[in-house]
């Protein structure tokens, strides 16, 4: 029997998507389209479980960094002036404020990001090349007794904030000279480096994030099931990993400090540059090198984000409307009944009048009553009137009238 608080509050109303509509059972034998119907419901069942779940995924990913490679091609270049051959030198004609006809040289290093094939369209403002770069050193192989100049030349990012697209470093010469260019990369988050050649075959990784180099060391783990199974939190070392940390077992959380001590920084990109300055040189003026970087993928961050905005508020309503639009099944429903009607008068109408007459007889006698009953003397006599759907419902509203009118009485007598 069903609680009285159950009966007394109404179930709440709430509206059906399309998939949850169906057609009648009893259409099955008329129209033909009803199972293709049932199909279209359960293929859309099948997209809505798929679109939920890759906007989910779209969403966990918007919020961590997607990185792409790409190709940063490093200039290094020298342009000479005042050299012997380019120009006559006049003895005693040389200013020492503007340095001509002194003879010198011009170092640049410049750089620029090539452009990705896929990556061409929608593309956003070009990065500056300093800004791929946290420090710089440059080395000349000079002999320090004949130019007072420095033979170092230091660049930190912290120093000079504002990017630049290349540097250039003048110096006094009339001899080749050689250039050494130390590069130290700017990444985001920081890389380091295994410095455990051994470790690093084992997990794969040479270089990377922190958490990179971690999560290889955890699938090495377990893949080959180094996880204690009774305390899932020991780790268990296997010979190879237990003599390169010494260690027979550890804890997982102490995994991330023992990791930190096996990591140092990256090795910086070093670059070999001649400067010549005699009209005979054959090397060229000028040199090239590609350098992998990684960046943020910002056509991807956009196609993910207009993936999102198409969820939005105004096209969820445009959905709803044509849920509705596309919802004919209240109609088919409606035909149905009109359908029956019309077919039990065409098979027997005078039993179907009959019977007609009959329910509107009955259903008169309920609404006007006699003696405030609104159960005819006959149907008493039955007793499968009582095995009715109706005896249910009356039951429980009896009991919750009765058990209201309990409640009054008890709290009246206090």
């Amino acid at each position: 029997m069903s609680n009285v608080n159950d009966a007394a509050v109404p179930p709440t109303l709430k509206r059906r998507k399309l998939v949850d509509k169906s057609l009648p059972t009893a259409l099955d034998e008329i129209a033909e389209e009803n199972a293709l119907y049932q199909e279209l419901q359960r293929m859309e069942r099948s997209l809505d479980w798929t679109m939920s779940r890759k906007r989910m995924e779209i969403q966990e990913a918007f919020g961590k960094p997607v990185k792409v490679r790409r190709k940063l091609r490093i200039f290094l270049s020298h342009a000479m002036s005042g050299q012997v051959w380019q120009e006559p030198v006049v003895v005693g004609a040389g200013d020492l404020e503007t340095g001509q006809p002194i003879p010198a040289w011009t170092f640049r290093i410049e750089g620029r990001l090539l452009d990705a094939s896929t990556q061409r369209l929608n593309r956003g403002p070009s990065r500056k090349f300093s800004s791929f770069l946290k420090s710089m050193v440059v080395e000349f192989d000079r002999d320090p007794t004949l130019y007072p100049e420095s033979n170092i030349v230091e660049w930190h990012r912290f120093d000079s904030p504002e990017a630049q697209d290349g540097f250039e470093i003048k110096r006094r010469g009339d001899m080749a000279v050689k250039a050494r260019v130390i590069l130290h990369l700017e990444h985001t988050p920081e890389h380091f480096k295994v410095n455990e050649a051994t470790l690093a075959g084992l997990i794969g990784v040479q270089e990377d994030t922190r958490v990179g180099i971690i999560a290889g060391l955890w699938n090495y783990i377990k893949a080959n099931g180094l996880q204690d199974k009774v305390h899932p939190t020991t780790i268990k070392f296997d010979q190879k990993l237990a003599a390169i940390f010494n260690l027979v077992e550890i804890n997982f959380s102490a995994l991330p400090e023992l990791v930190n001590r096996y990591l140092s920084p990256p090795d910086p990109i070093a670059l070999q540059h001649v400067i010549h300055v005699e009209q005979s040189a054959t090397s060229p003026n000028m040199q090239a090198f590609d350098v992998d970087v990684d960046m943020d993928d910002t056509t991807l961050k956009q196609k993910m984000n207009q993936t999102l905005l198409s969820y939005g508020a105004e096209a969820q309503a445009t959905l709803t409307a044509l849920d509705e639009e596309a919802s004919s099944t209240q109609s088919v429903r409606n035909s149905k009944l009109k359908r029956d009607f019309l077919m039990s008068f065409a098979e027997n109408p005078q039993k179907f009048i009959q019977s007609w007459i009959a329910s509107q007889s009955r259903d008169l006698e309920v609404i006007l009553g006699d003696d405030n009953r609104c159960v005819r003397d006959e149907d008493l006599r039955r007793s499968d009137f009582f095995r009715l759907p109706w005896v249910r419902e009356a039951v429980t509203v009896y009991e919750g009238l009765r058990s209201s009118g309990a409640l009054k009485t008890a709290q009246m007598t206090r």
